[in-house]
């Protein structure tokens, strides 16, 4: 049903707004203008195409919601979560996700330039097919998410958790990771020409999917690992 947000510039604290319908509320240019939510619960509510550019978002139950075609650009998101989230076709440039649950959550066509994802849970997330360049990945759980062509030249990639994740043509030249897992990722078309993965747990590989590393440095310890699952023992 629909809903009558408070006038711009008001915080809106602890409002349930669950399963509302904010179509109409939100859309109005005037509503382009920076606005503040607190612990509200949005569970299932209907933000399609919102006008939210600049808003902030602390401690929100987002569950379900409906962001498609939204201007989030600029927006800010801090604890709470929104697992289940479509954001398809989205504009969220200069965005930022800060220990925020978004789990299962779909990116298609959402444009990500600049965004930046830190200490969040991702697992089972769809970003596959996401629009921009310069987005970054820090300290989250991607376990199980489809990665397919994501763009990450060139960045550190720190504390990323990618197990069983589909990293299939993802663009992963001069990348330096850290910290991070990629134990059973789909790695086929990947490009980690000039990668230093020395800081990544690669587990290992099928002598089919070994040529995916052409061009990226290991560590010692993690050749012999590579080369021992190929039944080729190391002699030192």
């Amino acid at each position: 049903m629909p809903y009558e947000i408070p006038p711009v510039g008001c915080e809106v604290r602890g409002a349930d707004l669950s399963g509302r319908d904010l179509r109409d509320a939100l859309a109005a240019p005037a509503l382009l203008r920076p606005r503040a939510f607190t612990d509200c619960d949005f569970h299932g509510a209907d933000l399609r195409g919102a006008s939210l550019a600049e808003a902030v978002f602390t401690g929100c139950n987002l569950d379900s919601v409906r962001f498609d075609g939204a201007d989030l650009d600029g927006s800010q998101w801090e604890g709470g979560g929104a697992p289940g989230a479509s954001f398809t076709g989205a504009e969220c440039s200069d965005a930022s996700f800060t220990r925020v649950d978004l789990a299962n959550t779909t990116w298609h066509r959402t444009l990500l330039t600049g965004t930046a994802f830190t200490g969040c849970r991702m697992t089972g997330a769809s970003l596959s097919g996401c629009r921009g360049i310069g987005y970054t990945l820090a300290q989250c759980n991607l376990m199980l998410a489809r990665l397919k062509g994501v763009r990450l030249r060139g960045q550190e990639l720190r504390g990323l958790r990618l197990d069983d994740a589909d990293l299939s043509r993802a663009d992963l030249r001069d990348t330096v990771w850290s910290d991070s897992r990629l134990r059973g990722a789909v790695l086929r078309g990947a490009d980690f020409g000039g990668a230093d993965l020395r800081g990544a747990d690669i587990g290992t590989l099928d002598l089919a999917d070994a040529p995916v590393l052409r061009g990226a440095s290991i560590s010692p310890d993690q050749a012999g690992e590579l080369l021992a699952n190929l039944g080729i023992s190391v002699v030192r």
